[in-house]
C-alpha cells in the first residue's frame, strides 16, 4: 500500500488507527487534554496503547487494561481515580458516537470543555 493510502499509524505498535472510536488523540481532544490544532500535530496512538489513558475507562463495552508501576490507578489518590474514570469514560462513550453526519469537529468534545473553550 502506498504511504498516501494509508491511516494514522499508531506511533507505539506501528499499526494503522482504522478509525476515530479507537483513537488516543481523539480521546484526548474529548475530554480537552489537547486543543484542535494539537489533533494535526500530536502522533497518534490506539487508546489501548495508551495504558495510562486505557486504565481509567470503566464500560462493559471496553475490555479493562491494567498498568503496572507508579501510575498505575491502584497506586494514586482514589478521589482523582474516581474523576479521571468518570471523565475518560465519558469521553470514550462520546467518542463512540462520533463521527456524526452534520457535526462539526469543534463540538465533538464534551460538553464541559466546550464551555470552558467559550466557544
Amino acid at each position: 500500500m502506498a504511504k498516501c493510502d494509508q491511516g494514522y499509524l499508531c506511533d507505539v505498535c506501528g499499526d494503522e488507527v482504522d478509525n476515530i472510536q479507537e483513537s488516543d488523540l481523539y480521546l484526548r481532544y474529548v475530554i480537552g487534554d489537547i486543543d484542535g490544532q494539537a489533533l494535526l500535530q500530536q502522533p497518534e496512538r490506539h487508546i489501548t496503547c495508551n495504558p495510562m489513558m486505557a486504565q481509567f475507562i470503566v464500560d462493559e463495552n471496553f475490555p479493562p487494561v491494567t498498568m503496572e508501576g507508579p501510575f498505575a490507578k491502584n497506586n494514586l489518590d482514589t478521589e482523582d481515580v474516581r474523576q479521571r474514570e468518570d471523565l475518560i469514560t465519558r469521553g470514550w462513550r462520546r467518542l463512540q458516537e462520533l463521527p456524526q453526519p452534520g457535526l462539526s469537529i469543534g463540538l465533538y468534545p464534551l460538553p464541559e470543555v466546550i464551555a470552558l473553550r467559550g466557544d
